[in-house]
């Protein structure tokens, strides 16, 4: 965490980090995957409809 000058860049950066990396990661070696592909590509489809707005 040294790159971060500042706390507050650095809360910034971890609040949209966890946000995201939550919502991408979807346990691959828990699932098979046509599951797996099935959930990324839900993500995948809501990340880019938010990303739109």
């Amino acid at each position: 965490m040294q790159r971060f000058r500042r706390m507050r860049s650095l809360q910034k950066f971890a609040s949209v980090h966890s946000s995201v990396y939550n919502h991408f990661n979807q346990e691959r070696s828990l699932a098979c995957r046509d599951t797996f592909k099935l959930t990324r590509t839900a993500a995948l489809a809501e990340w880019r409809e938010l990303g739109a707005a």
